[in-house]
């Protein structure tokens, strides 16, 4: 028996065998297009049964790093390791990896069942063993008695099932996921979301995730690297990656942000105090290690870090109401203020009494929750 249906046989009966092993290794990978780097030394470890998000503009690098994983690509040098494997230089279809496309690539010719199964026919899996992991996968993610519909009869949420099914069916070392909620409105995507999470969790399947989406890469991912130009800028936890941003590229890339223009007032231990008007905010000190007392900084803050006052109290900096954008559970409140980098601030309250508090116009304040921003010289 091959080593694919070897893995299948071991699966308990309705379920699919997760693999006790699977990280994934990119050491010093680079990869050249004529003149253009796509990838300049990039390393990184994918720890096993986690779920890594590739986040970036495009361009970035970030498919090309999934397409080196899958063996689309080669490097121009580096290693890659699949399960302490190097991968460089064997084929796709021998690196048991399950991919799931942004288009999903379904066969329209196939019903869903045929579709399912094609991965585990092609190596060889007996029709009786195939036949029970087809309806073990699509049991999981809930399209039993879907099998003999094909693709044109399926919704696009329908269609995403069977590819993300087609990809685990094959019990695959890694899960590599390509933009896989492009297509879908914006309710189906997050519904698919959860769904998707709680499959991966599940299963504990390691899994690399492409998007360009922050929202996602924040609401799905065990960590996110952040890639810009060919090279990862930060690579953490969503939280550090939100709160804790390491440079202006992610600060300003991940989530809406502001930028006051302020001052190092002064070094507390692993903090520096930032002078913004009379308000005076921590912020993390590594960044600012080489920055001399009294220089000018930028201060990003986020707009649910920013509060409105009332222009004669003390505050932070002031400005003038431009607009009011009402989203439902929050208002974003955009201001016109001299003290902005960017000429306005973004404030994001919640609760509709914002607007009729503070009317287009009016003149208020504002002020900055106390440990909450980061700064950069």
């Amino acid at each position: 028996m091959n080593k694919a249906a070897d893995r299948g046989a071991k699966a308990p009966h309705g379920s699919i065998a997760p693999h006790a092993e699977g990280a994934v290794r990119f050491d010093a990978v680079t990869k050249r297009f004529g003149e253009t780097t796509a990838l300049d030394g990039v390393s990184v470890s994918i720890r096993q049964g986690e779920f890594m998000t590739l986040l970036g503009p495009s361009g970035c690098g970030k498919t090309t790093l999934l397409n080196l994983a899958a063996g689309f690509l080669g490097p121009d040098s580096g290693e890659i390791l699949i399960a302490g494997e190097r991968m460089n230089d064997v084929p796709t279809y021998q690196r048991e990896i399950g991919m799931m496309f942004q288009n999903y690539a379904l066969f329209p010719h196939m019903n869903v069942a045929g579709n399912v199964a094609y991965g585990l026919k092609v190596r060889g899996v007996s029709r009786q063993e195939r036949d029970r992991r087809v309806e073990a996968v699509l049991a999981l993610v809930r399209l039993t008695g879907f099998e003999d519909r094909t693709p044109r009869q399926l919704s696009g949420g329908q269609q995403q099932r069977v590819a993300l099914a087609r990809a685990l069916v094959i019990n695959p070392t890694v899960l590599l996921l390509d933009e896989p909620f492009s297509a879908l409105d914006k309710n189906l995507r997050a519904s698919m979301q959860v769904e998707l999470r709680e499959i991966q969790r599940k299963l504990n399947v390691t899994t690399i995730f492409v998007t360009h989406d922050q929202s996602e890469a924040l609401s799905l991912s065990d960590r996110v690297a952040v890639m810009s130009e060919g090279r990862i800028r930060q690579l953490g936890t969503p939280e550090q990656i939100y709160r804790q941003p390491c440079d202006r590229f992610v600060a300003s890339f991940v989530g809406d942000s502001n930028v006051l223009r302020g001052r190092l007032d002064s070094i507390d231990g692993t903090l520096a105090v930032i002078a913004v008007g009379i308000a005076r905010v921590k912020v993390p000190r590594e960044p600012l290690k080489d920055v001399a007392a009294s220089a000018a900084v930028d201060l990003f803050v986020r707009p649910e870090h920013l509060v409105l006052t009332e222009a004669t109290q003390p505050c932070a900096t002031s400005g003038t109401i431009a607009a009011h954008v009402y989203q439902g559970g929050y208002v974003d409140t955009h201001i016109e203020c001299s003290d902005s980098l960017r000429d306005r601030l973004l404030v994001r309250s919640g609760g509709h009494e914002t607007m009729a508090r503070w009317p287009i116009g009016s003149l208020v304040g504002i002020s900055i929750v106390t440990g909450e921003g980061v700064a950069f010289a």
